[in-house]
């Protein structure tokens, strides 16, 4: 099989685009820690899975400037991440240009596009025919770099900026997909979901209330499956 740069955060949706990889590519896996509040914990989660599936090329990177750049609850401590839900309440209401307006703001300013940029030039690097991310653009929080259209430009620049016998393929496998189809998809390819972690605010006991936590236990409640996880508040709304 041909070689695939996979993008691992640590959470359910990119193990479950991982677990989907392995099926047609031999998989490289990436992981970005960008000065996010769970980054010591997401990095655990990451080399969990890739120990889980015995993945020897991985490569972890480091962006500081997202961090200092700012301008998300992730990222910057003096922004409070979100526990009333409404995000996600507006995001399965509104139109998309609506939603459009309402961009939560724990959204990383253009973070996706960091994330592919470097999973494309280690992919050229390492003759790879494909990059694989776990954007989720319908049961999300209204990310703009998680829209079909953004892969799609994406997918344009990497034609036109890298080498003339380079031919990598974006694949965002589950984009389309509610979370709790994920969750089942990802029990069908006996994914380790238990290794994975999606809290935005807690290291120690995912806090159950945050934007992330509420679709998580949401997506594990409607696909009829125990989350594996331990909450602090462990209601899904």
């Amino acid at each position: 099989m041909s070689k695939a740069v996979v993008l691992v955060s640590g959470g359910m949706d990119s193990c479950v685009t991982a677990a989907m990889a392995r099926t047609t590519h031999t998989p490289a896996f990436l992981h970005v820690s960008y000065g996010q509040r769970t980054e010591r914990r997401e990095r655990q989660a990451f080399e969990a899975i890739a120990d889980f599936y015995g993945v020897r090329e991985r490569l972890v990177v480091r962006f500081d400037h997202l961090a200092q750049i700012g301008g998300s609850a992730l990222t910057d401590p003096s922004i409070p991440v979100p526990e009333d839900g409404a995000a996600l309440l507006h995001a399965r209401r509104e139109t998309e240009s609506a939603a459009a307006a309402r961009i939560p703001v724990t959204y990383v300013p253009f973070r996706n596009a960091h994330l592919l940029a470097v999973a494309v030039s280690w992919a050229e690097v390492l003759g790879a025919t494909a990059v694989y991310i776990g954007a989720v653009a319908e049961d999300s929080s209204g990310y703009p770099d998680c829209r079909p259209a953004f892969y799609q430009a994406f997918q344009q620049a990497v034609r036109e900026g890298t080498k003339p016998e380079t031919h990598i393929a974006l694949l965002t496998p589950v984009i389309a997909l509610r979370k709790s189809e994920i969750v089942r998809r990802g029990i069908e390819l006996g994914a380790p979901l238990h290794l994975t972690w999606s809290c935005y605010q807690e290291e120690e006991v995912a806090c159950g209330v945050c934007d992330s936590c509420r679709l998580r236990l949401r997506a594990f409640a409607e696909a009829g499956v125990r989350d594996p996880l331990t909450y602090r508040v462990p209601v899904a709304r």
